[in-house]
Order: C-alpha cells, then structure tokens, then sequence
C-alpha cells in the first residue's frame, strides 16, 4: 500500500501485522491492532482468516486509496484494519472498525508496533490534553527504561530534526492517548482510542463505554519526517479538514484589544471599563485591526447586572461602539462557581437545581479551579446557556471569551443523556448547542480548554494556562508556542493571553508582547483607567505600524530550535511574502549570545536587501551568520527584506 512520493505500508495476510517504510527507510514494524470488545481482548494478530480489497476514494484529503484488512473467525464480529493513502500527502492515516451485535468497548488501538529508535538526540515530547494547571509541554530525553504518554497526538524526534509522529485527527467521540517508550530491547509505540488520566485528560474514571453494532476508533495519521515541524504543522490542517469547523469562518480582520483579567480582576466596574475604553478610544487610536479593538470584561462583570437586569451592561456594550469598540464578555458555561454553598441553588432561566446538573463522576462530582463540572447534555444546563447567551446577545456584545471547557469533556458515570457515554460526545453536544445558541454574533474566543478538540467551536484559543507580566510569564506562554504553534491551523487564531506591562523592566514588557505577536493575536491587559509606566509604553509599541503589520496574517511563528524538558524555544520565524521575521528571546538574567545560521533559517543571505530590528527601531549588520546579542530578560524582533 503505497503512499505518499515513497512511502509503503507492508501488511501480512498470514500474521495480521504491517511494517512502514519511507524512501526505503524502515521506521514501523511488527505492528497489529488490538481492542476491548465486551469481555474479551481481540488481535489482528489473532486466529483470523484476512482477505484484502480497496477502493478509490476522494474527500477533503484529496483523490487516494482506502485499503482494508477484513479480519473473519467462526463465532466473532467482523474485523477491519483500515489504511487511508495519498500520492499527495507524505503519510497515512489507519482506523480500526468492528461489526456485530450489542458490542462495546472503551479501547481500540489500531497501532501497537516497534519502531525504529531515531539516534542522537532522540526525545519524546509531552502533549497535553489541554492547558489547564499550568501545564507544560515536556520535550524527555528517550533513554532506555523511559515512558511517556501524551494525549492525541505523539512526537519523537533527534537532534537531525527527523520524527516521526502519530495521533487521532478525529475527537468528537474518543479521547486519545499516544505512549513512546524505550525498552530494553525495542523501542514501542501504541495509539490508542480510550485514554483517561486524571492528571492529563483530568479523569477520575475511566473513559466512557461506546456502544452499537459498528464501533470504530478515531481516523489516526501516521508519518515519518524529515522536519518534526513541518510534520507537526500537516498534522494541525489534518485536524481542520477531518473535523471542519462547526463555528463560522472568520473571515475578518485578526482581533486585538483588551480584556480585564489582566490587571482589574475583581477590581472591575463600570467606571473603569469606561476609562479603559477611552483610553483605547483617545490615546491608542492607532491601535486598530479591521478598524476596531475589542474591550473584553472577564468574569466579575455580573458586578455590573442586579438581578435579571442586565441594562448596565448594555449601557456599555453601546458605550464602547460609540467609540468604535466592540464589546466582549466572559462566562464558563459549564462550571458551577457556588457547589460550595450546596445544591439546592437554581441554576438560571430554569427550575432545575445546580445539584441535578452537576456532572455525576465514579467519586461523586468532578471538581477542578474551584469549580464544578456540570453536564453538557442536562437540559438545566442548556436553559442556563440560553439565559446567558440571550442576555449578552441582547446587549450587543460582539465577542465572547468562554473558560474551562475541559468541564464538559469529563468522562462521567452517567449523563442525563443515556445516549451520551463519554466525555467527548458530552463536549460535542455541549459546545454545538453554545454555538448555536450565539447565532453567529459573536467572535468565540476559548481560553482554558482541550488543545485539539475545541478547534470546531471556536475561533481564537489561548496555547496555555494563565500569563501576565514576568519574563517567566513569557516562558511559560512560549512552552506552549514551542511545540504547540502548529494549533494556528486548527484555529482561526491562537493567543498568547493578555499582554500585562505593570511596572516590570522595560526589556520584559518587549519579551511580553513580543510572545504576543508570534503567537498571532493580541490581547493587552494592563488597568489603564489608572495611570502609570504602562500607559506611555502601550502608547508607544502598541501604535507601531510596524508591529501592528506583523499581526496582519493572524499566523504563529514557527520555533527555530527546540526546546528541552518544559522550557521554551529562544528563536521563532515567520516568512510574508518577501518579508522574514526572526524572533529572538532571551528568558534568563543575564545577557546571552545567540549564533543563528542562515541555513536554520531557510533563506539565502545574498537575498536580503535590508535587516531591521523593529521593537527598538534600529538597523542592525550581518555576515554569513547572524550575531545576536539580548539582554538579560529582554527580546528582539528581526525583520528582512528579501529579493525573493
């Protein structure tokens, strides 16, 4: 089964196991598929008769070939390996399906197999669920005994930049776990539909029983690349074109502006929103995309409504469009703040409980940041986002941020919908009826949130946990960006957080927004209704012209070097036509040196006409390297201008 310009899946009828090759080099073999069916454990590798066939397919992939492996045994449900291939798509994709009566299953691998260890410099990174707790992406060392499991998708790669790399492009069902491990003798790797853990996927249960007469693991993409990044990159649009957004396209200018969680907090009231909005309204007029700024209140604007009566934030929503501003709100649709003070509280626009809500976990209740999961799929649930949605569609907000959805993808001992066994399905069917209930009004904005899966409803995510004003802020963000810059293709947008200059070193406040631009959005949060050092700073980099055009594409950078254990890449670079932008970080006290070869970057030093460093405005000379020197906590941003 041939794919790609030179790859070749080697299946073999007699044992039920596949070996992968590309460009001649063998990099997967002994492989089989496996699963739990009721009470047995079922394998390729088991006493089938297998009979092959294809057919010519075309879909959203492009014109190729759908392999499949029938699996058949006296007494047993129908066994399918099926394997996806492309001419034009340098890797495939492999899915296991069973067939019979009254089945079920909560693990189904299409991929348990060895492969081939890269050499020097061999890591496996860790992939998170989400980006919740302040969570890190790790890049391990693959020493021999070393395990390590990462939710959908996997990576390996050496110091040569090849990988190979292996997760689910499909998450409206399964949740998928991805395990690297370097034994004694081999090196394995299996991917598999069922992962639950609770300090990554946040389960304290096991993941959710799927039931019927066909069951069928998510589509898996396989690969190996010269460059993890470009790897890593393909995978991204793979997700987009598997699972199409079900949010509208957003086909507007790149959002930027300010959201109140920066600095305000639970200081927030309406005259200060009023005095940040003219802030942006009289001293940033320059800071526009698509000729506006979002002003975003995060939670704690319910200071502003009494009751029912949501005037006051209408009052203010057509206050900032006055300005020509658009306004955003903030809610967590899927979380109970108050399960401390019980659960007779009626939850709002229903006569339904919070406690006949709350989502019922094998322990009791799933209890994460404070809050309460509730269940996506209980009516109670779905009046509440109506009650809050109608409100806030009604005041004129245009943008909305919504927080820890990874509360709706919990795995639960049950959901009020019997129909709805894992937290996937739960989070399909909550975030769908959000969406349909905000009726393209709104820009959707996710911040806590499953990495991958999110990517159908929203239109701009954040890549990790909370960030404000410290270069250790910067680094934990550009973790995030390092090995998870390639979600700018599963999104519209993906965010850094709101950028928070306060009163920190002028050199961390170029850090800080730097990790911004490269990220794709922008999103200020300092307390502008308040003077200070930020206000003349903001005045300053934010009207740029120059940094503001940055931003026009929308897109991250990519990382130039990779990071080790959970820190982050010093260098990203993003090319524009006939322009290059190299991004250069600095996250310690003291000033460093950096040597950046042009062949690292891609371009031919004979093509640049001019280099401009453009967060300090000045020129800046080169040879046949680049010599870059940063102070300690600071950053750089390099632009060329090439001849082609």
């Amino acid at each position: 089964m041939a794919y790609g310009k030179a790859g070749l899946i080697t299946y073999n009828l007699k044992t039920g196991t596949y070996s992968v090759t590309d460009n001649g080099h063998s990099y997967i073999s002994s492989a089989f598929a496996n699963l739990k069916l009721n009470d047995d454990t079922l394998s390729s590798t088991g006493s089938f008769s297998r009979k092959y066939s294809k057919t010519v397919i075309s879909n959203g992939f492009g014109k190729g070939t759908r392999h499949v492996i029938t699996l058949t045994a006296s007494g047993m449900p129908l066994l399918q390996q099926i394997f996806y291939t492309y001419p034009g798509r340098n890797y495939f994709f492999v899915q296991l399906k069973v067939t019979g009566k009254q089945l079920t299953s909560n693990y189904m691998s299409p991929l348990v197999a060895r492969f081939t260890s890269l050499g020097k410099g061999e890591r496996s990174i860790f992939m998170p669920f989400d980006n919740d707790t302040f969570i890190s992406y790790n890049a391990k060392d693959l020493n021999k005994g070393v395990t390590n499991t990462s939710a959908e998708v996997g990576l390996v790669y050496n110091s040569e930049k090849n990988g190979i790399i292996a997760g689910s492009v499909e998450h409206e069902l399964w949740k998928t776990g991805v395990s690297v491990a370097n034994l004694t003798n081999a090196h394995n790797l299996k991917v598999w539909a069922g992962y639950a853990d609770k300090d990554v996927t946040r389960d304290t249960v096991p993941h959710g029983i799927v039931k019927g007469t066909v069951l069928q693991s998510p589509l898996m993409m396989v690969g190996y690349f010269a460059d993890w990044r470009k790897g890593l990159e393909e995978y991204g649009k793979c997700n987009r074109i598997a699972e199409p957004p079900y949010v509208f396209n957003w086909t507007k200018a790149t959002p930027i502006g300010w959201n109140s969680w920066g600095v305000l907090q639970d200081k927030l009231t309406y005259d200060k929103a009023v005095e940040v909005t003219n802030f942006f309204a009289d001293s940033l007029k320059a800071f526009r995309s698509g000729s506006t700024a979002y002003i975003d209140l995060d939670a704690y604007w319910d200071f502003l409504k009494q009751g029912d009566d949501f005037s006051k934030l209408k009052e203010f929503a057509d206050y900032c469009k006055s300005k020509g501003l658009q306004p955003g709100a903030y809610w967590a649709p899927f979380t109970d703040w108050g399960h401390k003070s019980g659960g007779s509280r009626k939850a709002e626009g229903s006569d339904y409980t919070y406690a006949e809500l709350w989502t019922k976990t094998g322990r009791g209740y799933h209890d994460i940041d404070g809050a309460r999961a509730l269940d996506p799929t209980h009516p109670g649930t779905k009046k509440r986002i109506d009650y809050f949605i109608d409100h806030l569609k009604a005041c004129g907000f245009k943008m909305i941020k919504i927080d820890f959805l990874g509360h709706a993808a919990i795995e639960a001992k049950q959901f009020h919908d019997p129909a709805v066994t894992t937290g996937m399905q739960a989070f399909r069917v909550g975030m769908e009826y959000l969406v349909n209930r905000m009726d393209n009004q709104m820009l959707i904005y996710a911040a806590i949130s499953p990495n991958i899966a999110t990517g159908r409803y929203v239109h701009s995510r954040r890549v990790a946990c909370d960030a404000f004003k410290t270069i250790e802020h910067t680094k934990y963000t550009l973790n995030s960006l390092s090995y998870g810059w390639w979600q700018t293709y599963v999104y519209n947008f993906i965010d850094a957080d709101h950028v928070v200059f306060a009163n920190e070193p002028i050199g961390a406040n170029r850090a800080r927004l730097l990790s911004a631009l490269i990220t794709g959005t922008f999103i200020t949060g300092d307390d502008f209704s308040a003077n200070g050092v930020w206000k003349e700073r903001a005045k300053q980099f934010y009207q740029s012209k120059a940094l503001l055009k940055v931003l026009k594409s929308g897109k991250a950078f990519q990382p130039v070097d990779a990071a080790t254990g959970i820190g982050a890449s010093t260098a990203f670079w993003r090319r524009d036509g006939n322009e290059f932008y190299l991004a250069v970080f600095n996250y310690d006290k003291e000033a460093q040196h950096h040597d950046i070869t042009f062949a690292e970057l891609g371009i031919d030093p004979r093509d640049i006409r001019q280099c401009t460093e453009i967060l300090q405005d000045k020129s800046f000379a080169y040879s046949n390297k680049l010599s870059i020197d940063i102070a300690g906590a600071d950053a750089a941003l390099y632009k060329f201008n090439l001849n082609k």
